[in-house]
């Protein structure tokens, strides 16, 4: 089987998997004791009124005339209607998610300037101060809340020193760019508006720090026994023998087998990220798909809730597929049969 019937194969694969999810989140979401027609109304809101809004969204219908419905809204690219906002879910995910993507973009690319280098000082060092330092500093990653790290940073160098801006994609003076694709800083770069370009970077600087150190300690690790595990090999030995530079032997050789457990650490840590990150989006008032879902929830708006968890999915199905058709890449001897 070749690499392009192997992608096609788990497209395919992946419409039951979305199909799975859609049951799920749909059963869960009409099952439990709530009524969103009535946490919308609220108390006061006279029985007549919240039968009438119940009709109106299809709510008094059996539950599997709501599910085929739902169903055939879906394969129209359909996900149905906000009940907190009153606009099409579809129309809201487009307008939270490229916030979510922008900041989940930045967080990785920091994880990994972080993470990659940290697993391979450890690794070269191993048992020696670097590696000690290393190991520490991943072990305070995994260890620290988000949160918390985000409010002291928050504290110490906006409130205190005001070296970061706060919290926000953009300063409340500057004009945010004509929407293109969602993301500032594209934006800004597309209509040559190099204030806002540089002001978004500078208000991403300390979110994606937060959610990049917090990966980087994963993928740290991770780097750093897949290393050693690949500098034990025979093929490694047999490239010093040859007399090839130790910077060769490492970065030509070894590096390349050590990556490819640590691309499955990335490609899962960018899917995380991409879901949304709720209390890192909460505390830096960014708003993007983790506050809109939390917002879901709290209200029981359930076509935003299955349209969130939906997108979720497909996000992480596709973060397992392009993560497999890396290793192809990484490793030549890997075959899709």
């Amino acid at each position: 089987m070749d690499l392009r019937t192997y992608i096609i194969r788990r497209l395919a694969l992946m419409i039951f998997v979305l199909f799975g999810i859609i049951v799920i989140t749909f059963v869960v979401s009409h099952v439990i004791p709530a009524d969103p027609i009535g946490a919308i109304l609220g108390p006061q809101a006279s029985p007549e009124l919240v039968e009438k809004i119940r009709r109106e969204w299809g709510f008094d219908k059996p539950l599997h005339e709501q599910f085929f419905d739902y169903i055939y809204k879906v394969v129209r690219g359909d996900l149905g209607r906000s009940i907190k906002t009153n606009k099409p879910v579809m129309e809201d995910l487009l307008y939270f998610f490229p916030a979510t993507i922008e900041l989940a973009t930045a967080a990785i690319i920091v994880a990994i300037a972080i993470g990659i280098p940290l697993g391979i000082i450890s690794a070269v060092k191993k048992d020696k101060w670097p590696d000690h330092i290393s190991r520490i500093f991943a072990l305070m990653g995994v260890s620290m809340p988000v949160f918390w790290l985000g409010l002291i940073l928050l504290f110490v160098l906006y409130y205190k020193l005001g070296i970061f801006p706060g919290p926000g994609r953009l300063d409340p003076g500057i004009p945010e760019p004509p929407r293109i694709t969602g993301l500032l800083t594209i934006d800004s770069l597309i209509t040559g508006n190099f204030e806002a370009f540089i002001n978004a970077l500078w208000h991403l600087a300390l979110p994606s720090f937060v959610l990049g150190y917090y990966a980087s300690a994963s993928i740290a690790r991770i780097t750093r026994t897949a290393l050693l595990e690949v500098l034990t090999q025979d093929f490694i030995k047999a490239a010093r023998s040859k007399g090839l530079a130790e910077r060769i032997v490492l970065f030509r050789h070894a590096l390349r087998n050590a990556l490819i457990p640590t691309t499955t650490v990335i490609g899962m840590a960018y899917g995380s990220l991409l879901e949304g990150a709720i209390l890192t989006e909460t505390i830096f008032a960014w708003p993007g798909l983790g506050r809109y879902s939390t917002g879901a929830f709290l209200s029981v708006d359930f076509m935003a809730v299955m349209g969130s968890t939906l997108l979720i999915a497909i996000v992480y199905s596709l973060a397992n597929l392009i993560v497999d058709i890396l290793y192809a890449f990484l490793d030549p001897r890997i075959r899709y049969a």
